[in-house]
């Protein structure tokens, strides 16, 4: 497992440092010396994402970031993000982003759909026992935060519109009320989860991409129901159908028990609100 790992992190590292470049499996995988069919299982395995859609998401990302702190033309930013043209680009972006780049620079707030991916060399786990892990779940203080954003910054694919600096102020006021949870696994945050017990609601769930399908989901939400709305129907908002942005959430949710709900505008982003009855305990997957 690590020596795959580290495979991967070799084909990120080729990834990141030619994100201005036209990138697809076959380069890549040349680059990191091995068969596009091997290096695609086990980067998706890894990773959640195939090569093409993280590269894009990557590069789209930088783009947003260049719209957002830089003056140079659109077009040429199309040309650094991989894009033969700018309406090819500009329609990509507008999948992703849910804005024209123009309109996007000129609102001035840039936020990641996919940040570098920094994973774990050997993502063990003992026990992968929904109540095994519950009893292992925390709360998360104050002095925490630095590890907690590390999660968040490999998770921010569920969580459009996220801004780093506004999210740490409401992440303190959640761990100082107690409702902040987390999951480690030597030293390293594998899941975490902010809730408001006063609404029902689940505000952010997020589990690391090298632990999921391992019990993690259920275990932070065993917690949550059980500890702190027991009996409640417990709610929380995710893409919505269709939604090219959307990396597996609206599945992953459904799976867990979770059903749709209404649909919501959420800092400008169209979102959609999934419920898991107050009868449901999850589900047999996970994220």
């Amino acid at each position: 497992m690590a020596g795959k790992t580290q495979n991967v992190m070799a084909a990120i590292d080729y990834i990141e440092a030619h994100l201005d470049q036209k990138l697809d499996l076959e380069q890549v995988a040349e680059a990191v010396h091995y068969s596009k069919y091997y290096l695609h299982r086990m980067f998706t395995a890894a990773v959640g994402l195939t090569v093409h859609d993280y590269v894009q998401r990557r590069q789209l990302t930088e783009a947003a970031k260049l719209l957002a702190f830089s003056r140079r033309p659109i077009s040429e930013i199309a040309q650094l993000a991989g894009y033969a043209s700018q309406q090819a680009f500009t329609d990509a972006f507008k999948a992703m982003y849910k804005k024209a780049p123009g309109r996007f620079r000129e609102e001035e707030a840039f936020y990641p759909l996919q940040l570098a991916f920094v994973l774990q060399p050997d993502p063990a786990l003992p026990e992968t026992d929904t109540a095994a892990l519950a009893e292992r779940v925390q709360t998360a203080q104050e002095k925490d935060i630095d590890r907690w954003m590390q999660l968040v910054r490999l998770v921010v694919d569920g969580f459009p519109g996220l801004i780093e600096e506004q999210y740490i102020d409401v992440l303190r006021d959640y761990m100082r009320a107690g409702r902040a949870l987390w999951l480690c696994e030597n030293q390293t945050a594998i899941g975490a989860v902010l809730f408001d017990p006063r609404q029902g609601s689940i505000d952010f769930l997020g589990v690391h991409p090298q632990y999921r399908r391992r019990g993690v989901t259920e275990a932070l939400l065993r917690c949550v129901v059980e500890r702190y709305m027991p009996g409640r129907p417990v709610s929380i908002t995710t893409y919505r159908a269709g939604d090219r942005a959307d990396t597996g959430y609206r599945e992953a949710f459904l799976q867990l028990g979770f059903a749709e709900s209404e649909l919501l505008t959420e800092f400008g982003y169209p979102t959609q609100r999934f419920v898991l009855p107050a009868e449901e305990r999850g589900g047999e997957g996970d994220d």
